[in-house]
């Protein structure tokens, strides 16, 4: 158990959505300390193209080394 304080316009406002949500505060409030800390959630990783297919590169991928393609017309 811990005692943390909450400013008063803070306060309201989490009494307000818990009767609006049908819950408690401290409901709420733990809902979002484990939203923000809790464990984090570990996804695949990307290890190639995102998106596959072929074709040749747009007018925004320059194939030489020239700074000048880079400026749009």
């Amino acid at each position: 158990m811990a005692t943390v304080t909450i400013p008063e316009p803070l306060h309201q406002e989490l009494r307000r959505r818990a009767e609006e949500s049908g819950t408690s505060v401290d409901a709420l409030v733990v809902r979002a300390l484990e939203d923000s800390y809790g464990k984090p959630k570990r996804g695949k990783r990307v290890t190639g193209p995102m998106v596959r297919g072929k074709g040749k590169l747009g007018p925004r991928f320059p194939v030489d080394e020239n700074p000048h393609d880079l400026v749009l017309s």
